[in-house]
């Protein structure tokens, strides 16, 4: 699934999200609203990984999910 389909259905993948990166608080996947950009700057804070990492693992997860 491409980042486009998943922010115009955020809600249904807030769980999923917080399921694989439960540091990540109710208010990050808020103000993330399903931006790739954004998660990757919010697992960079988290979880103290490269930007390049965190594109990375965003981009992996995304193509985990079911259309």
């Amino acid at each position: 699934m491409n980042w486009e389909e998943i922010g115009a259905n955020w809600k249904l993948f807030t769980n999923k999200v917080q399921e694989k990166w439960d540091k990540l608080t109710e208010h990050d996947l808020s103000v993330m609203n399903g931006r790739r950009d954004q998660l990757a700057v919010l697992l960079q804070q988290h979880y103290g990984i490269a930007k390049e990492q965190a594109e990375k693992d965003a981009d992996e997860f995304a193509k985990t999910l079911n259309k």
